[in-house]
């Protein structure tokens, strides 16, 4: 009677110990699960940034450098109303460089011909899009300075930077727009206050006849008119 009863507790002694060790086996499973989970979640980070977020404070510095770097000067505009080709101005090295470096980072692909006004001008580079307020937002936060002494006039075909519609005394440009003149015999009086850093070599046909579209109050075409890309020729 007494063998049987320590039979009975060995082996119960037996299966308390069994479990303890499928505790423990279990335990160590789910910790290496966890670290594995951890490690691989630490392994993945965001994609490290090639150019700085642009502000007043670092944007003039940065295209100073930039222009230096990226020497190109010709674009090409796909619109939906056809091709037009625009020689950048060397002269004007902060906003040739603004645009180049916006055309790399596509920031214009999409955007609209926003304000139109036969015989005066066709202005683009803005959108009704989220995906432009977005790009906005990440490219950063920037004016431009006015550059107006180069001996450019606002004639026929020339590429002018609009300034801000913020409180904006010294008509500082809005980097991310941009008007062409159409009007023949150009449009003078604007001369001294926004900056021209381009022209139009090829497709003034193509602005004319997004200049000749009818438009809302606001100017706005009442079609909207896209740039599906922009891309550097040379």
């Amino acid at each position: 009677m007494r063998r049987l009863s320590f039979l009975c507790v060995f082996l119960l002694f037996l299966n308390c110990e069994d479990k303890q060790s499928d505790k423990k086996t279990v335990s160590k499973t789910d910790t290496s699960s966890v670290e594995k989970k951890i490690s691989t979640k630490d392994s993945i980070k965001k994609p490290e940034r090639k150019f700085p977020k642009l502000n007043s404070k670092n944007a003039m510095e940065f295209f100073l450098q930039y222009e230096k770097e990226n020497k190109e000067n010709t674009v090409r505009l796909t619109t939906d109303f056809g091709v037009i080709d625009i020689e950048l101005f060397t002269k004007t090295k902060f906003h040739r460089a603004n645009f180049i470096f916006l055309t790399k980072q596509k920031y214009f692909n999409g955007t609209q011909f926003y304000r139109v006004i036969d015989n005066f001008i066709v202005q683009a580079g803005n959108s009704d899009d989220r995906k432009t307020a977005r790009k906005r937002a990440k490219i950063g936060k920037y004016l431009l300075p006015t550059d107006t002494k180069r001996g450019y006039t606002h004639e026929r075909g020339v590429v002018s930077m609009p300034s801000s519609e913020i409180d904006n005394p010294y008509k500082l440009a809005s980097p991310f727009e941009f008007f062409i003149i159409q009007q023949h015999g150009g449009a003078h009086f604007l001369d001294g206050d926004y900056t021209i850093f381009g022209k139009v070599i090829s497709g003034m046909s193509v602005v004319d006849k997004i200049a000749a579209v009818k438009t809302d109050e606001a100017d706005w075409p009442l079609r909207n008119i896209y740039i599906r890309k922009v891309e550097i020729l040379n």
